[in-house]
């Protein structure tokens, strides 16, 4: 929100998407929690935006968001009991959920999906 007696706030909405505002959220929630430091998070990000470039995406924020969803998702795979398998499941649930979710609606998953 634009507050025009703080020049340095932001003139507008930060995050695109709900999604981007999640990822950095989940990203510092599991630096808190201790299951990787912020240095490895760090690095995990910068190889991200590395492997962006060097395959042609764009210098944009949708471009960085996605790069920090796959570091999240490299860094969790590495150094979590949530595997690239475990992922990929949910993904596919959370995909299927939206697909059967009537416009509008909030998208559920079914928990008996999950162990």
């Amino acid at each position: 929100m634009f507050q025009p007696d703080n020049p340095l706030a932001p003139r507008g909405p930060v995050f695109d998407e709900p999604w981007q505002a999640q990822v950095l959220a989940m990203a510092d929630a599991m630096v808190r929690a201790g299951h990787f430091s912020s240095g490895q998070w760090a690095i995990a990000l910068g190889a991200a935006l590395r492997n962006a470039e060097a395959h042609g995406a764009p210098d944009t924020e949708e471009t960085y968001y996605s790069a920090a969803l796959e570091a999240l998702e490299t860094l969790s795979d590495a150094e979590t009991e949530i595997s690239a398998a475990d992922l990929a499941e949910r993904k596919h649930a959370w995909e299927e959920a939206y697909h059967r979710t009537p416009h509008g609606k909030p998208v559920v998953l079914q928990p008996d999906k999950f162990r």
